[in-house]
């Protein structure tokens, strides 16, 4: 049997590298990653395990247990949880870990950062980035035109195949978390990006390769996460956005420009994919902090519009 350093190590490493690029996590967080794992691997080669798939929740216990013993914070426990937990995801999307190896633990509780997004005015800016007389720049525009009209996770977008474009009924059939499927309405800009795109500058583009995958690179594979994500972040900094874009940003502004305009929440759940609707509750807050700013700006007691006996002047 392999040592498990050798045969669980690539594995990690892949996962910090989508982290560190995908994600854009800083330096040194990805190194705390990194430290944390790497105790992983230690635990794993002491108890003759070489394979994920072997991994169970009791092991992961088992691992947390043994870090407890060493007197580590509870602060410190509460990251070692996360990051492995976070190497989880990532395995099972890669299909080398089994749905259930990542135990429920109990986190002490943080408060949810409002997710960043962008102004319409910014998205109209970004959009109009890519050049659609070129190959590429065809198939960047289709891609932000759709990422922008279903709020897809950039996972869903690369991995979108031709067969579950119906172009009848203007949406998108997707399998997302836990193998879900839903389906997600597209618009008329991203109809008429994306069937200029299938029908007159993918064939170009695949030069007589066959692919299910909609989109692709040269080479007629399918686009990777982390390469759209450096497009994504190129043609951000082309339009002058001085705010960090990533796919997941375009998500978040489709989820809340669709609530600012009146759109309901279960529906928003729907679109998302969102197992939970508090999970979707998060874009009611960036939503809020919006109507506080109207309200701060155009209610006349806040103007100071309003004399005694309520007439304004």
């Amino acid at each position: 049997m392999k040592p498990a350093n050798d045969s669980l190590s690539p594995s990690i490493d892949r996962f910090l590298a989508m982290v560190a690029v995908e994600k854009g996590l800083a330096r040194n967080t990805v190194e705390a990653y990194g430290r944390d794992l790497t105790k992983l691997l230690d635990y794993l080669d002491s108890v003759k395990i070489s394979r994920w798939s072997d991994v169970d929740a009791t092991r992961i216990r088992a691992f947390l247990g043994s870090l407890r013993a060493t007197g580590l914070s509870s602060r410190s426990m509460a990251r070692h949880a996360v990051t492995v937990r976070r190497l989880f995801v990532f395995l099972e999307s890669e299909g080398l870990a089994k749905d259930d190896s990542m135990p429920k633990i109990l986190l002490p509780t943080a408060s949810k950062k409002l997710p960043h997004t962008l102004s319409g005015g910014d998205v109209r800016k970004l959009l109009a980035q890519p050049d659609s007389s070129q190959v590429l720049g065809a198939r960047d525009q289709a891609m932000l035109e759709l990422l922008y009209a279903t709020g897809l996770r950039v996972s869903e977008l690369v991995a979108l195949e031709t067969r579950q474009i119906n172009f009848q009924g203007d949406y998108i059939t997707v399998r997302g978390k836990g193998s879900k499927v839903r389906a997600v309405p597209f618009g008329r800009w991203a109809r008429e990006k994306l069937t200029m795109f299938i029908n007159e500058v993918r064939p170009r583009l695949l030069k007589g390769r066959v692919s299910a995958f909609v989109f692709t690179n040269r080479s007629g594979k399918r686009l990777s996460r982390q390469g759209f994500w450096k497009l994504i972040r190129r043609y951000a900094l082309m339009a002058g956005i001085d705010k960090r874009v990533t796919p997941h940003t375009m998500r978040h502004s489709f989820a809340t420009h669709l609530l600012e305009g009146g759109a309901d929440l279960r529906s928003v759940q729907s679109m998302l994919g969102h197992a939970d609707i508090s999970t979707t509750q998060i874009y009611t807050h960036v939503d809020g902090a919006r109507l506080k700013k109207v309200h701060r700006e155009h209610h006349p007691r806040e103007r100071g519009t309003i004399k005694k006996g309520g007439t304004e002047h």
